[in-house]
C-alpha cells in the first residue's frame, strides 16, 4: 500500500532529517575533494526517499551514510581524483542492520572483520588490486591504469587474492559457495 504524502513527509522529518548535519560533517571530513556537499546530500535524500516509497527502510542512518559514501566515491572517480586514505576505512557497524537481532549483528560484524583481515593479509600489490577492483568496483582497465600495471596482471592478482581470501574464510568456517 503506497504511503500518503503526509506519511512520507512525517517519516522523512522524523527518521532522516535528524542525521543531516552529521552526514554533512562526515562527507566534508572524509571526502575533501567533494566541492558541492549540498548536491551530494540532496541526491542522497532523493535516493532514500525513493527507497522508502518502495518499502520500509529499516536503518535510515546507515542507508544515508552508505549511499552518500558510494555517491561521493563515484563523483570523485568522475573527477579523476583519488579518494583520501581515510575514506577507505568504513565502520563495519554502519553496514549492520539495526533491526537484526544481537546475534545476527555480531555474526555479521565478525564476518566483515574476518574478510577485512583476509584482504589485509594479502601481499601489498594483491591487496591494492583487490581493494580497487572488489571494494571500489573499478574495472580491470581502471585498476591497471591507476597502479601502472598490465590488465592481465590485475586479472592474475584478483584470482590470487580471491583464492587466498576464500581459503582464509573457509578455514574459519564460513561457507563461501553461497556468497556473491
Amino acid at each position: 500500500m503506497p504511503h500518503s504524502e503526509a506519511e512520507k513527509s512525517r517519516w522523512f522529518v522524523d527518521s532522516v532529517l535528524p542525521y543531516e548535519s552529521g552526514l554533512r560533517r562526515w562527507i566534508r571530513s572524509r571526502f575533501s575533494g567533494i566541492k558541492d556537499v549540498d548536491d551530494l546530500v540532496q541526491e542522497t535524500f532523493s535516493r532514500i526517499f525513493k527507497a522508502y516509497e518502495s518499502g520500509p527502510v529499516p536503518n535510515p542512518q546507515a542507508y544515508l551514510f552508505v549511499v552518500s559514501r558510494n555517491l561521493a566515491i563515484n563523483q570523485l572517480r568522475r573527477m579523476n581524483l583519488e579518494c583520501p586514505p581515510e575514506s577507505e576505512r568504513v565502520d563495519p557497524m554502519l553496514l549492520v542492520d539495526e533491526m537484526a537481532g544481537p546475534f545476527e549483528a555480531t555474526a555479521h560484524q565478525e564476518e566483515i572483520e574476518t574478510l577485512v583481515g583476509a584482504i589485509q593479509s594479502l601481499p601489498e600489490r594483491c591487496r591494492q588490486v583487490m581493494t580497487l577492483r572488489k571494494v571500489y568496483g573499478l574495472s580491470q582497465k581502471e585498476v591497471a591504469a591507476k597502479l601502472g600495471i598490465a590488465e592481465h596482471t590485475v586479472e592474475a592478482q584478483v584470482r590470487i587474492g580471491m583464492r587466498k581470501c576464500t581459503a582464509i574464510l573457509r578455514k574459519r568456517g564460513y561457507n563461501t559457495r553461497d556468497r556473491r
